[in-house]
């Protein structure tokens, strides 16, 4: 397993700059999942406070196998694009839900159905669907499996390929390869999307 400590580094500036960015920014009423197509989720409500690290490190402690796609990924990266939301990937096994359940159990996230029902925090909402949504204090998001209709792309293999990421208190944050990602970017095929697949094929292979 290839461990890069810069990337955790990165997101960490990231989530700073996201502070600074969202500092006095008054509410507009608009939800991560409300958000523009161009701009993105930096500029939703939810970008202020952000903060995916305790998820990440729940995850972590709980021994849950959740791959960081989107735009958390990209910065793990080295984009240079803020966001205001966390995404994640996993096989959908009912064997690992259990520990998924118990790492957004602790950090008290709220999960809700494709209808914005909510559900219970349990193994079965997790299984039962091909994404759950949660908000957490610190995040928001999608926990989506392979079964979500992905285009083309048959993304299981995606997992496989996951890179990872150290904290300073040990804490591993696993994330999309960089040409997976850039796969998965131009297959949602969104204006934010293509924008950041270049950079990411633009970005010095040093940072990868």
């Amino acid at each position: 397993m290839c461990v890069d400590d810069e990337a955790s580094a990165r997101l960490r500036a990231a989530v700073r700059s996201l502070a600074l960015v969202t500092r006095g920014r008054a509410p507009t009423g608009v939800s991560h999942g409300d958000s523009d197509d161009v701009v993105g989720t930096v500029a939703s409500d939810d970008a202020t406070g952000f903060d995916p690290f305790p998820l990440l490190a729940a995850l972590h402690e709980a021994g849950a196998r959740a791959v960081v796609i989107g735009q958390v990924a990209g910065i793990l990266h080295g984009s240079q694009e803020l966001t205001g939301d966390l995404d994640l990937l996993w096989d959908g096994d009912p064997s690992p839900a259990r520990a998924l359940a118990a790492a957004f159990g602790r950090v008290g996230a709220v999960l809700t159905d494709d209808e914005g029902a909510a559900v219970p925090c349990t193994a079965a909402a997790f299984t039962s669907a091909a994404k759950v949504e949660f908000r957490s204090t610190g995040a928001c998001g999608d926990c989506c499996t392979p079964a979500l209709p992905w285009g083309d792309l048959r993304v299981t293999g995606f997992l496989d390929r996951h890179r990872t990421a150290a904290t300073a208190d040990g804490t591993l944050i696993h994330y999309l390869d960089r040409n997976d990602l850039i796969r998965m970017r131009r297959a949602a095929g969104r204006p934010k999307d293509l924008r950041r697949a270049e950079e990411l094929q633009r970005l010095p292979r040093a940072a990868d």
